[in-house]
């Protein structure tokens, strides 16, 4: 009498697929971390919260920012790691406040180290040459005296080493370096580069032809 055997299924011919829950939380964590470092150290957002860039940006404008063009920063420590290029004249920048860290400003960087910046009736000059801005408003046509506020005379100043001077475009409403100093390089997170969204607030609408403008 000839007797069957019956061969049971090893794990190798039915291999355990993983199951749908594990697949998404492993795919979340990747996005997730992928953010994260796409937001730490190449593109970050930002909404402009006040008037003191206008006409540029207006308040609700939302910005991206390139971290990555002015190098490599260590997070929270904002030590440059590995350095690509300084902020120059003319660049829109997001930095952190120097008398408050954790709050974000952005301004126009108008002089770099060893320039010497002097404002004479609202005339800033770099070098001693006058520097005209088409973005710069002025909406105040009052002239305030030097010894009074830094807002329409100041300087003579020259910019120290690893550090930037920077206004606000509109600059008659802007609190910047004229007031509180300058900026030093290991604070600036970014160059501004264009508005991907922007809100009306008080108009209840949304700005649709600031959409997609890139910044000068």
């Amino acid at each position: 009498m000839s007797s069957k055997t019956t061969t049971m299924p090893s794990e190798k011919e039915n291999p355990s697929k993983k199951s749908a829950l594990r697949e998404n939380i492993e795919a979340i964590l990747v996005a997730i971390i992928l953010a994260m470092f796409i937001r730490t150290f190449v593109i970050q957002a930002f909404k402009i919260p006040s008037g003191s860039m206008k006409e540029t940006l207006q308040i609700g404008d939302h910005i991206l920012v390139n971290k990555f063009i002015f190098g490599i920063k260590m997070p929270f420590t904002m030590k440059t790691l590995v350095s690509i290029k300084d902020p120059e004249r003319g660049d829109i920048i997001v930095f952190k406040f120097p008398e408050d860290p954790d709050k974000d400003f952005i301004k126009r960087v108008i002089g770099v180290a060893g320039d010497v910046i002097e404002i004479k009736d609202k005339q800033v000059y770099v070098n001693n040459e006058p520097v005209n801005y088409k973005q710069a408003v002025f909406k105040d046509s009052r002239i305030i005296p030097g010894d009074v506020q830094p807002r329409d005379n100041f300087g003579p100043k020259t910019i120290p080493p690893d550090c930037l001077f920077v206004m606000g475009d509109n600059r008659d409403q802007s609190y910047d370096s004229r007031f509180w100093g300058v900026v030093n390089l290991d604070a600036v997170k970014g160059k501004a580069f264009i508005i991907y969204w922007s809100w009306d607030k008080e108009n209840f609408s949304v700005r649709w032809g600031r959409l997609g403008n890139f910044l000068k």
